[in-house]
């Protein structure tokens, strides 16, 4: 007998042994830890970006409180932060000074009760019939909308119509319609011109 039944015969003694490798290969890449997976988790990669931005919130009897506008608005979903380019916020309160803010960037707070704006800060306190027109300049100024409050621990410069004053440090109150001036201010006066 010299055909396939008898290679079939001598192969036999073998298959024992085929099985046992198969079975070791089969529990090794069961016991093998999986291929590490990248971790999405520390991303920040934004979810939405819109262009030239524009938002109104209203009062209670429907006339424009706050109006926040943005050259572009990105949100960061990871952290839930809102990232503005060229920011423009007005502040509207009756009976009350409006206030115009804008910035080169600027972030809004997952919240959106803060506003923090950096880089060529720029404030403009309207005038009104009993005080004139202020303007504040810095680098980085924390606006809380809602309280009409904004400060700021950096160099400012104020201006008015008469005034130029230098601090570090400010805290604006509209409200009250106080400025707080922190620390080493430094003040020039021009009388009126007659």
């Amino acid at each position: 007998m010299t055909g396939f039944p008898q290679k079939l015969r001598e192969w036999s003694a073998l298959l024992p042994l085929l099985l046992l490798l198969a079975a070791t290969y089969w529990l090794n890449l069961q016991v093998q830890p999986l291929p590490a997976r990248p971790d999405n988790s520390k991303r920040h990669d934004p979810d939405f970006i819109v262009s030239r931005f524009s938002a109104t919130t209203l009062d209670d009897r429907g006339m424009p409180r706050f109006l926040l506008a943005a050259q572009k608005m990105t949100h960061y979903p990871d952290n839930d932060s809102t990232h503005l380019d060229e920011p423009q916020l007005a502040s509207f309160f009756s009976g009350r000074p409006t206030i115009y803010t804008s910035a080169k960037r600027g972030e809004v707070s997952s919240k959106g009760d803060e506003v923090f704006l950096r880089d060529g800060v720029r404030l403009v306190r309207a005038g009104s019939a009993a005080q004139a027109e202020m303007v504040f300049s810095t680098s980085y100024l924390h606006v809380l909308p809602e309280r009409e409050s904004a400060d700021t621990d950096r160099p400012v410069t104020m201006t008015d119509a008469y005034n130029v004053v230098h601090a570090v440090g400010m805290q604006l109150d509209n409200k009250t319609r106080t400025v707080k001036l922190l620390s080493q201010v430094r003040s020039q006066h021009e009388p009126a011109k007659k």
